[in-house]
């Protein structure tokens, strides 16, 4: 893989030509900004910027004031070969607070792994209901840790106005959820997102993250797709680069809260 000119591509596919990633959300471009715009329930943040050291701090004042203005929380998705080199000193400074850092991976699904299957006793499932996005919700909150309101409201959003753009799966311990994901479908574009990926802590370890990878990645060959692309946690790394992903760069989350 050239790691420079599919970078190049994903940045302009899937950051300066974002689309939105709900029915509820706009994208936005102000300058050399490209932000989305959700509802309070949905993900208010930028994905992209192209910003010199003359002009960076105004620009995130704007966005800071917008968001500000509308009463949302928002994050800005920095990535780590954005410019100018200081813009996370720069965010700090303002008050946007520092996530942890994750990988930006992506694969061609010409040469990935996808022969994992599901490690005994479990079977995986497609979500298609909110029945099923109950049970992702579920996963991802003993998973995680996390408050699953979001992703409830988000992906029960997509499935029943939007489903061609997401493909959601959970995987079974007989009837018990231990596992889920979801893959973020761009049209118009060759990539494919990977989101969510989490297994509930006793269950780690047994092969139900890679089987979920694979079953994603199959589901994205046949929509034709030729590039998966992953937020990988230091946990999910090695699993991702075992399938045949790369690393391309860092990406980091810094959050304001108004």
């Amino acid at each position: 893989m050239d790691h420079a000119a599919v970078l190049a591509l994903y940045d302009r596919d899937m950051r300066e030509g974002a689309q939105p990633d709900s029915p509820e959300s706009r994208i936005e471009r102000v300058g050399k900004v490209v932000r989305q715009v959700s509802s309070e329930q949905g993900w208010n943040g930028v994905v992209w910027s192209d910003l010199d050291a003359g002009g960076a701090d105004a620009a995130i004042a704007e966005q800071i004031a917008y968001f500000s203005g509308l009463g949302r929380e928002f994050e800005w998705k920095l990535y780590g070969h954005d410019q100018p080199v200081d813009l996370g000193q720069r965010l700090r400074t303002a008050g946007l607070t520092a996530q942890p850092e994750e990988t930006l991976m992506i694969g061609e699904v010409a040469d990935l792994t996808l022969d994992a299957g599901p490690p005994e006793g479990i079977r995986v499932l497609p979500v298609t209901d909110r029945a099923g996005v109950d049970l992702v919700a579920d996963v991802h909150e003993a998973a995680f840790g996390t408050d699953s309101t979001r992703l409830r409201h988000q992906l029960l959003a997509q499935l029943t106005a939007d489903p061609d753009t997401v493909v959601a799966v959970v995987a079974l311990a007989g009837d018990i959820p231990v596992s889920a994901a979801r893959m973020e479908l761009v049209p118009g574009t060759r990539f494919a997102g990977l989101w969510g990926g989490g297994t509930v802590e006793a269950w780690r370890g047994r092969g139900i993250y890679r089987a979920l990878v694979a079953v994603r990645a199959r589901e994205a060959v046949e929509r034709g797709y030729r590039y998966l692309q992953v937020d990988a946690m230091p946990t999910s790394r090695p699993i991702l680069e075992r399938l045949g992903f790369e690393p391309l760069t860092t990406t980091t989350p810094y959050l304001y809260t108004p």
